[in-house]
C-alpha cells in the first residue's frame, strides 16, 4: 500500500499519546487524541508543502493545528527553503503590531533546537507608501558580503533550510493581515512535475517522520524550558530560545487546586518599549488552550489595565467576574507564558512578572483595584463573542 508508512507512523504517534507521562484523567488523554487529530492533518499538510524549488507560505499552526505552545495572537508561516538558491518574498505590510522573519538550518527535534541562521523583524524593511515591500534571500555575493551593502538582500547561511515568518495581532478587531508571496528566483514561470507513485509514496513518508518528530519534540520542549521551574512561578523576562529578533519572554507552570487562584502582575510595558505584550495559557500537551471560546489569553490591548500601571491576570476555574480572567477549562495543571515583541530595548526583571496563590474566595481583598476590574453582566459574554467573530474572519488565515 503506498499510503502504509503514514497509517504505521499514525499507529505509532497513537502510542506516544497514550504513553505521554502526564496523563492521568480520561480528560487528559481525550485530549491527547484532539491534538493528535490535529496533528495528523497538519502533517499531510506540511509534507505537501515540502517544496525547495516551488514554495510556497504554509500555515505552521492554528487553532485546530496546534503545536509548540502557539500564540493565540499570531499567524505563523513557514516555506521551505535550499541554500544555494535565492528567494523573492514580497508583499504588504499589514497593521499587525509586528511581522518577524526568521532562517533556520533545518526543523526542531526531540533533542534540539535549530540554529536561528537570521531574525529580524519589518523594522529593516523599506516599505512603500502602499504598504508593499520586497526582500530577496540567498547565496553570499560580493555585493551581499557586508550587511546592509545591497538592502533587501540577504545571505541564506550553511544550512539554510527553512524561513519562518510571524505575525502578530494585539488588537484582534482592529487590525488587518498583510500579505505574503514566496518565489524562487529562477523558477518564476515554470510549473513543477506533475506528482507521481513514487513522489506521493515519499510524501506520505515525510508526513509520516513530521507526524512523529512533531509529537516527540514538543512533548519534550517542557523539561527543557518549564518544569525545572518551581510550579506557580514565573521567570524573569528573558531573550525567547531559538534566536527570535526582538522577542523576550517569561515562562511557568501551573498546579492549582480547584478552590486556588494565580494572580500574575506584570507592568503595562507600552507599546514605545514593546509593541506587543501578551499572555496565554496551554495545555500539559504544551498547545494553547482553546482560545476561540474562551478567554484564556489576553493582550495588552485586551485586558484591563490598573490606574498603577500594572496589568493583574487571575487565573483560575470559576469565573471570579473580572475582566482579566484567564479561565483553566477544566484543568488545574499547564502552562503559562507571557510575550513582549518587536522591542526597542531588552528587558530586565522589573518589567516581569510576580506570581501569587491565593483562595479564590479571597480575591475582593488580594487584588487591588477589584472594584474597577468587575465586569457587568453580559460584558464577558460579549467579549467571547468578539473573539469568536474575530478569529473567524482573519485569525485563521
Amino acid at each position: 500500500m503506498l499510503t502504509q508508512s503514514f497509517a504505521d507512523a499514525v499507529v505509532e504517534a497513537e502510542g506516544i499519546i497514550t504513553s505521554a507521562r502526564h496523563v492521568q484523567t480520561a480528560q487528559d488523554l481525550a485530549e491527547g487524541y484532539d491534538y493528535l487529530a490535529g496533528s495528523i492533518q497538519a502533517s499531510l499538510h506540511l509534507a505537501w508543502a515540502y517544496q525547495r524549488d516551488f514554495p510556497y507560505f504554509v500555515q505552521s499552526t492554528g487553532p485546530y493545528t496546534k503545536m509548540g505552545l502557539d500564540n493565540p495572537d499570531t499567524i505563523y508561516l513557514h516555506a521551505y527553503l535550499r541554500e544555494g538558491a535565492e528567494y523573492i518574498v514580497s508583499g504588504v505590510r499589514g497593521s499587525t503590531r509586528d511581522l518577524s522573519f526568521q532562517v533556520l538550518n533545518g526543523d526542531y527535534s526531540p533533542v534540539e533546537v535549530p540554529d536561528s541562521l537570521t531574525a529580524f523583524d519589518d523594522r529593516e524593511l523599506a516599505i512603500a507608501a502602499d504598504g508593499s515591500f520586497e526582500l530577496r534571500f540567498g547565496p553570499a555575493q560580493s555585493e551581499a558580503a557586508q550587511p546592509g551593502s545591497r538592502p533587501g538582500y540577504f545571505t541564506l547561511g550553511p544550512g539554510s533550510a527553512m524561513l519562518v515568518v510571524r505575525e502578530v495581532y494585539s488588537d484582534w478587531a482592529a487590525e488587518r493581515r498583510g500579505t505574503l508571496r514566496i518565489q524562487r528566483a529562477d523558477k518564476i514561470g515554470e510549473a513543477p512535475p506533475a506528482p507521481d507513485q513514487a513522489l506521493l509514496a515519499k510524501r506520505y513518508g515525510v508526513a509520516g517522520k513530521i507526524l512523529l518528530s512533531r509529537l516527540r519534540t514538543f512533548l519534550a520542549f517542557p523539561d527543557w524550558f518549564y518544569l525545572k521551574e518551581p510550579a506557580n512561578t514565573m521567570t524573569a523576562p528573558r531573550r525567547t530560545p531559538g534566536g527570535l529578533a526582538s522577542q523576550f519572554s517569561s515562562a511557568g507552570h501551573f498546579d492549582l487546586a480547584p478552590d486556588q487562584a494565580m494572580i500574575v502582575t506584570v507592568p503595562d510595558a507600552g507599546r514605545d518599549l514593546a509593541p506587543y505584550q501578551g499572555i496565554q495559557l496551554g495545555s500539559m500537551w504544551y498547545i494553547s488552550l482553546d482560545y476561540v471560546n474562551h478567554q484564556t489569553s489576553l493582550t495588552a490591548d485586551q485586558a484591563r489595565k490598573d490606574p498603577d500601571g500594572k496589568l493583574r491576570f487571575v487565573i483560575t476555574e470559576t469565573d471570579p467576574g473580572v475582566a482579566n480572567w484567564l479561565e483553566l477549562t477544566g484543568r488545574c495543571r499547564g502552562y503559562v507564558q507571557i510575550r513582549w515583541q518587536r522591542l526597542a530595548a531588552d528587558l530586565g526583571p522589573e518589567h516581569g512578572p510576580q506570581v501569587q496563590v491565593v483562595p479564590a474566595a479571597s480575591l475582593p481583598d488580594a487584588l487591588p483595584y477589584y472594584d474597577l476590574a468587575l465586569l457587568l453582566p453580559g460584558e464577558y459574554t460579549a467579549r467571547i463573542a468578539a473573539r469568536q467573530a474575530a478569529v473567524a474572519s482573519r485569525m485563521l488565515g
